[in-house]
């Protein structure tokens, strides 16, 4: 029987879902080697679990998606998180700098049906997870290679050195070096093959912090770059605020 293939969207936008689809040649390769149960993006095809392998998008604001992730946690063999959302908290982890209550106040004309939590939060706060694969979105190479590294039952071969490394094997030139601009490259999980600097643009942080980080030290090059503390804030609170703030000590 072949293994079971599982993908759960929670409070997300679907891209790290779209790019399983966008695998095309690999996705129908890998189609005859799993049964894909539940892919609500692909098919109307609902089987019950449990499932081999898990993939979950998404991050954790609600009540129900608590409950519902602990659901999917009994049901899967192996889960594993894809993309900033289910890894770090995701854009909607800003929330976790604000007051809710009065956003909700503020945008809803009848905030008492609105449900949600204060927060926030990675997959990983609320259940055990076999891996973390970081992206906003996920890379498909690095997609590809989870998938089929978890049905061989095998480690995944993803790496966790920063951007900087994909930068020097594109040979692309240093853009803080060479032109002063801002970058999060050297403490950004490598993943996007350099795609930014590759278009003389610093590294946004999409892929979060990288296996080895020391954001206090790169503080004062951005400072030294032309942005003050707020650009400097303004510029870690994005697709991994949290997981970048947790490297600040705060």
């Amino acid at each position: 029987m072949a293994p079971t293939l599982a993908v759960f969207k929670l409070a997300s936008c679907d891209g790290c879902q779209l790019t399983l689809l966008d695998c095309e040649d690999e996705l129908l390769a890998l189609a005859g080697e799993v049964e894909i149960a539940h892919f609500l993006e692909a098919t109307s095809t609902v089987e019950p679990g449990p499932y081999d392998l898990t993939l979950v998008e998404g991050s954790i604001t609600t009540a129900a998606d608590a409950e519902r992730i602990r659901r999917i946690r009994a049901e899967s063999r192996r889960l594993v998180t894809i993309g900033a959302c289910a890894t770090a908290g995701g854009i909607q982890a800003l929330r976790d700098f604000a007051d809710v209550d009065e956003f909700r106040r503020t945008v809803y004309a009848h905030p008492e049906y609105i449900s949600t939590l204060a927060t926030s939060t990675p997959v990983s706060a609320h259940v055990d997870v076999d891996f973390e694969l970081r992206g906003c979105p996920i890379d498909r190479r690095q997609l590809i290679e989870v998938i089929t590294a978890f049905l061989a039952g095998r480690k995944p071969d993803v790496p966790d050195h920063s951007v900087c490394f994909e930068c020097k094997r594109r040979g692309t030139v240093c853009v803080t070096v060479a032109h002063g601009t801002p970058c999060l490259g050297p403490v950004t999980h490598a993943g996007c093959g350099a795609l930014c600097p590759a278009y003389h643009r610093g590294c946004y942080g999409c892929f979060g912090p990288s296996g080895s980080v020391n954001l206090p030290a790169l503080i004062p090059l951005l400072r030294r770059d032309g942005l003050d503390d707020d650009a400097v804030e303004r510029f870690l609170h994005t697709f991994n605020a949290p997981a970048f703030d947790k490297e600040l000590g705060k």
